[in-house]
């Protein structure tokens, strides 16, 4: 059997490249060596090459997404295991490209990665299929702000956030009219829409949801208790949070957990990992994003949850590429 070449692909253009990295190394250490060639390939804005053992980098050519070797051999990949936080590659941009020049990949594709990068249009078409969110206001950067509206719409406290970013950068509670300034300025600077939401006073949780082996299964259900304020990015990656899995949930609030994730993953036409965050108000959980490219270091929320539903990293990894070669 001639072994398939693989490049897990890292890094990224957003703050979350070094997460990514994180990820990347875990993938690249899971995958099975006798079915694989692994290769790492790092993708950053001004910068793409593979990257070998021996600390040494070569150019990814855009044009076949090859690399040509010290030994002057060209090196072609089977399927790429897309593992960027942000963009491009969880935004849809990678995906598109692949697509043009007829690489295989791993996870989603464009049109799915694009649509839940994009915070408000994944609850605007979620709304749709019946799943619920908290109740919330759209801003463009440029147009004038009443903030008497918004707290009348949406109460305080309220939280102010990005509509696209990732690892929950820019996004600030506010629980007073003068607090807006700094929060819009905050959010502003990741993106030029954000959204405005109602506080939701509940129990968070985030839920792990894969298609392993031709089945949707929900992986875990983690309950996030932040030491801070909300899930910041301090709370996810610097550990300044308690996160319990599976999460304390009575059976009928799990099941309905777990039917609303499900239900949000097949609506979407979602393909390989995803995390989905939501909270759980009298029984009933509000949506509050999907991630496509969920964090998969050692110490990100879908790797325990496999580990605890029972699936080693390696199969879970080794299904997404079984499925890529397949495509």
């Amino acid at each position: 059997m001639t072994k398939k070449n693989i490049a897990v692909v890292m890094g990224g253009y957003s703050d979350e490249y070094k997460v990514s990295l994180k990820s990347g190394q875990l993938i690249f250490d899971s995958l099975d060596r006798e079915k694989y060639n692994v290769h790492k390939v790092v993708i950053l804005k001004d910068d793409w090459y593979l990257w070998d053992e021996q600390d040494n980098k070569f150019p990814i050519n855009k044009a076949d997404f090859s690399a040509t070797l010290a030994d002057g051999s060209k090196l072609t990949f089977d399927v790429c295991f897309n593992t960027i936080h942000g963009k491009p590659g969880e935004n849809g941009e990678l995906q598109a490209y692949w697509d043009v020049i007829g690489q295989r990949y791993t996870g989603c594709n464009f049109y799915q990665s694009a649509l839940t990068f994009n915070k408000k249009d994944t609850l605007s078409v979620l709304a749709k299929y019946g799943i619920p969110s908290a109740k919330s206001i759209y801003l463009k950067k440029g147009e004038t702000i009443n903030k008497e509206y918004i707290v009348k719409e949406v109460g305080l406290p309220c939280f102010v956030k990005p509509n696209e970013s990732g690892s929950s950068l820019g996004i600030s509670k506010v629980k007073d009219i003068s607090e807006f300034d700094k929060a819009l300025k905050l959010a502003f600077a990741e993106d030029d829409d954000i959204l405005i939401e109602s506080f939701l006073n509940g129990t968070e949780v985030s839920v792990g949801v894969v298609d392993f082996q031709g089945e949707t299964i929900v992986l875990g259900i983690t309950e996030i208790i932040p030491d801070k304020e909300f899930f910041d990015y301090e709370a996810k990656y610097k550990g300044a949070s308690q996160e319990i899995t599976p999460a304390r949930l009575d059976d009928a609030t799990r099941e309905k957990v777990e039917t609303i994730a499900k239900k949000a993953y097949q609506s979407l036409g979602m393909q390989g990992f995803s995390r989905s965050e939501y909270i759980i108000v009298n029984g009933t959980p509000y949506m509050l994003e999907m991630n496509t490219n969920p964090g998969f270091s050692p110490a990100s929320i879908l790797p325990q949850q496999a580990l605890h539903y029972g699936i080693s990293i390696k199969d879970l990894c080794g299904n997404e590429v079984e499925k890529a070669l397949n495509k």
